[in-house]
């Protein structure tokens, strides 16, 4: 992975964090704990070359899907 796709990657996870914070009235803080907690982030990464073409609220509804499937509860 080269420096442009590593930081294309970082803008992506940074924009869908702030996006499901303010979708969901939490903190960006708070919004990546919950994230990472349930595996959200790992998705976003892992999942990347899919989710990164599509709309960041159908990235975000796709992370309170996975979230829920995994105990979280927002």
């Amino acid at each position: 992975m080269d420096k442009k796709e590593t930081f294309d990657r970082i803008e992506f996870v940074v924009a869908c964090v702030g996006a499901f914070a303010q979708r969901f009235k939490l903190s960006n803080p708070q919004a990546y704990a919950y994230l990472r907690r349930f595996t959200g982030i790992d998705f976003l990464l892992d999942c990347y070359a899919a989710e990164h073409t599509l709309s960041i609220d159908d990235a975000v509804s796709d992370l309170q899907v996975l979230c829920s499937r995994k105990g979280g509860r927002i």
